[in-house]
């Protein structure tokens, strides 16, 4: 008499195979979602860079794309990382942009804080901000290049410098 279905022993095998397999498998969503992540907040930030200064043009006023964490003003910490406003030179707030999750660290080069446009659309500063995460460390990064004439671009980098 033959019987169907599986034994004990070709049951557990195929468990041990999966949990070998999964545990393969995890390190590489963690990259996956890093990457993800990091590309979603630079693509955000070149979208700020974007609107204000459009919006600049449209105003025939200056606009600002500022560090804040409160959403309502600038911050001169650097620490983009808290999220950003798009903020007329009347004190209007055009967009917010929330904190990062914890963990992430977004900071220019040069400390700079904030970015406005004037109202031809160019801006005073060039900004280099790194986008990375600092806890636990990833080996990847985002840079943001923001030009002078208000032109962007995003670079993918694998120095894994964050924090340093």
């Amino acid at each position: 008499m033959r019987t169907r279905g599986f034994t004990l022993v070709e049951l557990m095998v195929t468990i041990v195979v999966l949990v070998v397999l999964v545990s393969v498998a995890v390190p590489s969503f963690d990259n996956i979602r890093l990457s993800s992540r990091l590309t979603s907040y630079a693509t955000d930030l070149v979208a700020g860079s974007q609107l204000a200064r459009s919006e600049a043009i449209k105003r025939n006023a200056a606009v600002t794309l500022c560090a804040s964490a409160n959403g309502t003003a600038c911050a001169t910490n650097g620490q983009w990382e808290a999220g950003w406003i798009v903020i007329s030179n009347s004190g209007q707030v055009i967009q917010k942009q929330p904190a990062a999750a914890s963990g992430y660290q977004i900071r220019d080069s040069g400390g700079l804080s904030a970015l406005s446009f004037d109202s031809t659309g160019v801006g005073g500063t060039a900004a280099d901000i790194t986008i990375c995460r600092a806890s636990p460390v990833g080996n990847q990064e985002r840079v943001v290049k923001i030009s002078a004439t208000g032109r962007s671009s995003i670079t993918r980098t694998s120095v894994g410098t964050c924090g340093a």
